[in-house]
C-alpha cells in the first residue's frame, strides 16, 4: 500500500515538473523543423509585421527591417492562429517566450537576444556570413 501511494505521489509531483508536462508529437515537431527550415529567416511572433500584436514581436520585426532583411528571405508564423504552434515552439526550442527567430534553420533566441546582437553587431555579422544580407564592402568581419 505504502508502495503505490509513494508511486502516485512521484507521478503526481512529476506532471507538475516542466520536463514532464507534454511531449510534441513527431508529426508536430516535424511541421516545425520544415517551418524552420522553409526560409533563411524564421520569425515566430504574435501577429505579423504589418500588425505585430505584441510590443517583442514588433521590436524583433523593427530589427530585422534595420538589418536590411528582404522580405523574400524571411518568413514570419503568427502563433495566435495556431494554439498548437504556439506550445509546440516553445517546446520546440525549449524556450519560453515568443518571438522566436531562426536563420538558416538554427535558433538564435528572442527578442531580448536579437536586440542585443544588433546592438553589439554580431546580428549583422550572422547575416552576413549566412548571405542574408549583403557584406558591407570596407569592412571587417569580427
Amino acid at each position: 500500500m505504502l508502495r503505490s501511494v509513494l508511486q502516485t505521489s512521484a507521478i503526481l509531483s512529476s506532471s507538475r515538473n516542466p520536463a514532464f508536462r507534454r511531449w510534441l508529437s513527431q508529426e508536430a515537431r516535424g511541421k516545425i523543423q520544415a517551418a524552420v527550415e522553409a526560409s533563411p529567416v524564421v520569425l515566430f511572433m504574435k501577429g505579423n509585421p504589418q500588425m505585430p500584436q505584441c510590443g517583442f514581436s514588433r521590436a524583433a520585426v523593427q530589427v530585422l527591417e534595420m538589418q536590411g532583411v528582404p522580405q523574400e528571405k524571411l518568413k514570419t508564423y503568427d502563433i495566435l492562429e495556431d494554439p498548437e504552434l504556439r506550445s509546440g515552439i516553445k517546446e520546440f526550442s525549449e524556450w519560453p517566450t515568443i518571438p522566436q527567430i531562426y536563420i538558416n534553420g538554427e535558433f538564435v533566441g528572442g527578442c531580448d537576444i536579437l536586440l542585443g546582437m544588433h546592438q553589439s553587431g554580431e546580428l549583422q555579422s550572422l547575416l552576413e556570413q549566412n548571405s542574408i544580407i549583403p557584406k558591407i564592402s570596407g569592412e571587417s568581419s569580427p
